[in-house]
């Protein structure tokens, strides 16, 4: 188990841990070496032992290690540290991509734009190298605070050229912006790749994934077969050029999306402009669902089979020929030696078939003594099997089979029952719950059950299809039918802490927007904080959010220095008062004012002609 402080290979010191997956946990790390913050992430102690994981976790290395990209996650080093696999890559200060739409909810159309720009960027860079990413999604891209985005987590890429791989046809993405021909198992090409870029694009817009289901098979099915929504529908201001790259880079069939991340990042860059704005929509030049060029394909290949057998088969029956002419002489003299034996010798020693009694559910004892009985001989070496049927210990069948007919004398060997399979609970938690419910229904046929649970111990989470609990504990033993609760976070959205997260006003308006809250503004001159940010919120930090309600922000501005007016005695007469007016007689020309709003008020004195 990897702690704070511990050092790995005498050189990267543990701060942190800042990101738990299915295969490594990655760290925020100290080099101190180059006097540098680093991200490391180590191979699970449990997976250090399995050579398919070491392979996979060490491909990650090789496959980022030869890339070189703004828009790319830089690799450092690679190693192994007394059973610990380790990768060293460049620390991204910022937040994911994902955590950014769940606190915007979707972007304004030059954001997306830029990020995709950026994206199909760095992609293009990839593919160049002959690099698959394979996994591409919100959760595997970073954003910095300047807006440059870094693709991080090549753990699962493929190299094109690579023929050692024995997963190449593996569907090991995340299920929401599965490409179809993944889902389906036929492998990955650069298009894959296109095809998530599209769902990103279009998730970025719409603030929401365009295919949803209760379980992993009934996403990757709609991918497959369904088509993708309409973003013009849900919202009008969106052209139809941006509609048809969407369109273009999630076409189901490879052939209808773009040749590469080159060609759609060419295309991003001209989207907005007028001439495009408006233009036909794309159609798609072959069927979405056309399975004919597979079909012959696969017609061609068997044809030429067939063709090789057919040639084959002639230079065996050639061979046959001659051979059988040198044998069918030696074989007849040895056949009339054999045949009189053969019919002699079975009649001498033939015993008499007997048919197997059925001996399941009895005690073993009992078996054998039924068996012996009737003629047969009994294993000593007695089997064990599951069964839900019959009771532990007792008789569940017999090999050869009750009801057939063998010799007397025939070895019969005897399976007792251990009772019904069971199965192992794990720690389940920290987990998504629609990938273990499907494995513990699928699998092991258990009764699974979904439950949300309230958070009381100010644990927050961003995500609510992450496990918190589970009605058995680890260890615990299950059998087919059994019941088992899984516990996720009933997720009360609250305010954040604004000042903390280093909001600006623009985050502040889309907050609202999301939430239908009421904003008002007040602006604070001062110099102790970051012209722009947020300095105070009039909903504190984890109340709940009420639909309707007002939220009242202080944005800091910057303070402008106040000019000294030189006092002078015939000014000694028109002394301020407390309320902001003067001694002296005001007329329509004279009086004092204040400015509200700006969280500061400043008084003007009286003028006079």
């Amino acid at each position: 188990m990897v702690t704070k402080g511990q050092k790995i290979n005498d050189r990267y010191e543990i701060i942190r841990s800042i990101g738990e997956g299915g295969m490594a946990n990655v760290y925020l790390g100290y080099d101190m070496i180059l006097d540098r913050n680093v991200a490391i992430k180590i191979l699970r102690g449990d997976l250090s032992n399995d050579e398919k994981f070491v392979r996979r976790f060490q491909r990650e290395a090789l496959s980022a290690s030869s890339l070189s990209h703004p828009n790319i996650v830089e690799m450092y080093d690679v190693g192994e540290d007394d059973g610990l696999y380790y990768i060293v890559m460049e620390y991204v200060e910022g937040k994911t991509l994902k955590q950014l739409l769940k606190r915007r909810g979707s972007l304004t159309m030059s954001e997306a734009i830029d990020i995709m720009l950026q994206l199909t960027d760095g992609m293009a860079h990839a593919h160049d190298s002959y690099i698959i990413h394979r996994d591409l999604k919100p959760q595997n891209i970073m954003i910095e605070d300047d807006g440059q985005i870094k693709i991080t987590d090549f753990g699962i890429a493929m190299a094109l050229n690579s023929t050692q791989l024995t997963q190449t046809n593996s569907v090991m993405g995340s299920v929401h912006y599965l490409p179809p021909e993944q889902a389906s198992g036929k492998g990955s090409t650069i298009k894959s790749d296109i095809y998530s870029m599209g769902i990103i694009f279009y998730e970025l817009l719409s603030g929401s994934l365009p295919f949803r289901g209760d379980n992993a098979v009934e996403i990757a099915l709609k991918h497959m077969k369904e088509p993708l929504p309409t973003l013009m529908k849900e919202d009008s201001s969106i052209p139809q050029s941006i509609q048809n790259i969407i369109l273009k880079s999630t076409a189901k069939n490879p052939k209808n999306r773009y040749a590469n991340a080159r060609d759609m990042h060419q295309d991003l860059l001209t989207a907005l402009d007028d001439d495009r704005i408006n233009e036909e929509p794309y159609e798609y030049k072959y069927p979405e669902h056309d399975q004919e060029s597979s079909t012959k394909s696969l017609k061609k290949l068997e044809e030429k089979q067939e063709e090789l057998e057919e040639l084959e088969e002639d230079k065996n029956a050639k061979k046959r020929k001659i051979l059988i002419i040198v044998l069918s002489s030696i074989f007849g003299v040895i056949a009339i030696s054999l045949i009189s034996i053969f019919l002699i010798i079975p009649k001498l020693t033939e015993k008499k078939s007997i048919r197997i009694p059925d001996v399941s559910d009895m005690s073993v004892s009992k078996a054998e003594k039924k068996l012996q009985d009737q003629g047969f001989k009994v294993a000593t070496n007695i089997k064990t099997v599951n069964s839900d049927k019959i009771k532990n210990g007792r008789v569940v069948k017999t090999n050869p089979a009750a009801g057939r007919y063998v010799k007397e004398g025939t070895v019969i060997t005897l399976y007792k029952s251990k009772g019904e399979k069971t199965y192992t609970i794990e720690d389940y938690t920290g987990k998504n719950y629609i990938e273990i419910q499907t494995e513990l229904e699928k699998v092991y046929h258990l009764e699974v059950t979904v439950e949300k649970k309230a958070v009381e111990d100010g644990t927050k989470y961003d995500d609510d299809q992450l496990i918190i609990g589970q009605s058995l504990a680890s260890g615990s033993k299950v059998k087919k039918g059994d019941s088992i609760i899984l516990y996720i976070p009933d997720i009360v959205d609250s305010y954040p802490d604004m000042l903390k997260e280093g909001w600006n006003l623009d985050d502040v308006e889309a907050f609202c927007s999301k939430y239908g809250i009421t904003l008002q503004t007040n602006f604070q001159e001062t110099n102790s904080y970051e012209e722009g940010k947020v300095i105070s919120q009039s909903r504190s930090f984890g109340s709940p959010i009420v639909k309707g309600t007002t939220l009242t922000v202080t944005i800091a501005k910057k303070q402008t220095e106040k000019p000294t007016t030189p006092s002078t005695d015939k000014d000694n007469s028109n002394t301020e008062k407390p309320n902001g007016g003067s001694s002296g007689t005001s007329g329509n020309n004279g009086g004092s004012s204040s400015t509200g709003g700006s969280g500061n008020t400043t008084t003007t004195p009286n003028s006079g002609r």
